[in-house]
């Protein structure tokens, strides 16, 4: 873990939100792979069953930064406050899930998430793990189906996941190619 200075690491942060904020403009979050390294990995937990790990930049923008962010093109993860220690090379972001629905209305998946960064000297990230309530993300799906502004992506996401499709990157408990913590 590199030791990094706090300048860097404040431009870094600029620069990545800028890019979130720009990814949800456009509804396409995969031009964020450029900011991480060619052997990073991303994962997150996905209830209490399944884990879901991608290694390696092209896995990390085909599946994490893709598929995963289908169906939620209505969304914004607003960054509420970061956390920077430059001692590790290490950020940590907290977001809130807000999808707008069909009536312009604004709905907030409840509790706590974030992302958890460590960044190698050229300021690419190598590691990230996001955390997340996944009780309220159900519930707020669930929501948003009943009310109708489930987008027609993350309806096809979850049929193919009722389906029993193997989805990529999905792996059960403590069975990632590299460990989720």
């Amino acid at each position: 873990m590199p030791s990094i200075p706090r300048d860097k690491l404040d431009d870094w942060v600029e620069r990545w939100l800028e890019a979130n904020r720009e990814a949800e403009r456009k509804g396409d979050w995969r031009g964020l792979a450029e900011f991480y390294a060619d052997d990073a990995t991303y994962g997150w937990n996905i209830g209490p069953k399944e884990d879901v790990m991608c290694v390696g930049k092209d896995e990390i923008r085909d599946i994490a930064l893709g598929l995963e962010m289908e169906g939620l093109e209505n969304w914004v993860y607003e960054y509420q406050k970061v956390i920077v220690d430059d001692r590790q090379g290490e950020i940590v972001g907290f977001w809130k899930q807000i999808a707008t629905k069909s009536d312009g209305t604004r709905t907030e998946i409840y509790g706590i998430g974030g992302s958890w960064f460590r960044l190698n000297e050229q300021l690419l990230i190598e590691w990230q793990r996001d955390f997340f309530d996944f009780g309220h993300v159900a519930k707020g799906y669930a929501r948003l189906m009943e009310s109708g502004d489930l987008s027609e992506g993350m309806k096809k996401r979850i049929e193919r996941s009722l389906a029993g499709e193997k989805l990529p990157g999905y792996y059960p408990l403590g069975q990632a190619p590299v460990p989720l913590w």
